[in-house]
């Protein structure tokens, strides 16, 4: 027997919701109406599919299966959604937009703009993560695109998801007005500093960096905050590196950014599902947001 792919959502709403009763308020059914349609296709399936408890659902291995296929058969359908808005020339549609914080602070602001301008009833929603949360979120179909970075490099995890690279910036660091900087003893001058780390990726690439450069180094402070970071450096509470767009976003007065090539370079681009490009609307935006990178 075929399964229903409308039943399919209804298995996915119920599995975020974490409970039947708490899906069926979501979709504005009855609880019963729900259950049915669980019952009906876990007689499709020929196995169960969730575990009830006093706690809610939980996916069975095969519900684990088709829910996995039922994140495609939505991004699909959204998909679908945003190609027959492109009918009206973009009068309708809505892109979801998820990016890494400086990203937001400076591309996203430019690039939403230039496109409300063009076609004002295009909508973008525009959510804040980093990297891993935002493929993750394209991925499973909550999102259109991902505006996300690696260093000297596409980011790790993009899986099956198209890799469109918008600029590659240079990574500085950034001392507290009264220190000196390396001189050309390079990073190994600051072999004594005390170190302020971003996210995971950026303390992992911080790190390999001073590694090679022949000393491992003390992180005493971590925040992926570009603000807090050069308010903690401009109090002399430890050096740090950042990439020019957080310095773009914020650059407080009281700090010393010097320009080191060793620290490398961050690509900065667009991760989407194939053929997610195709859709006018997601396309109008990674248009925009390639001319504001350029």
């Amino acid at each position: 027997m075929a399964l229903d792919p409308r039943r399919l959502l209804i298995l996915r709403d119920v599995a975020r919701a974490g409970s039947i009763s708490a899906a069926a308020r979501e979709l504005g059914w009855t609880q019963p109406a729900v259950s049915q349609h669980l019952a009906r296709l876990e007689r499709e399936a020929g196995v169960p599919l969730l575990l009830r408890g006093p706690g809610g659902v939980t996916p069975t291995e095969a519900g684990s299966v088709l829910l996995r296929r039922a994140d495609v058969v939505a991004a699909e359908l959204h998909a679908a959604e945003e190609e027959l808005a492109a009918l009206t020339h973009l009068r309708a549609g809505r892109v979801r937009l998820v990016a890494f914080p400086s990203a937001a602070a400076t591309l996203v602001p430019d690039a939403i703009g230039a496109l409300a301008a063009d076609h004002p009833d295009v909508e973008v929603g525009l959510d804040e993560a980093e990297p891993p949360e935002a493929l993750a979120a394209v991925a499973a179909g909550d999102a259109d695109l991902a505006l996300v970075f690696g260093y000297d490099g596409p980011p790790l995890g993009l899986g099956a998801l198209v890799w469109q690279r918008l600029l590659d910036e240079p990574v500085h660091l950034v001392v507290p007005p009264g220190r000196r900087g390396p001189g050309r003893g390079g990073l190994a001058a600051l072999a004594d500093a005390d170190w302020i780390g971003g996210c995971v990726r950026c303390r992992t690439h911080l790190v390999a960096c001073c590694e090679d450069a022949g000393f491992t180094p003390t992180v005493r402070h971590t925040t992926d905050d570009y603000v807090v970071v050069q308010n903690l450096v401009a109090r002399g509470l430890g050096v740090t590196v950042l990439p020019a767009s957080a310095l773009a976003a914020y650059r407080h007065p009281d700090v010393r950014v010097v320009p080191m090539p060793s620290l490398g370079r961050r690509h900065v681009g667009l991760a989407f599902r194939p053929g997610a490009d195709a859709v006018p609307a997601t396309a109008a935006l990674v248009a925009r947001l390639a001319v504001v990178a350029g």
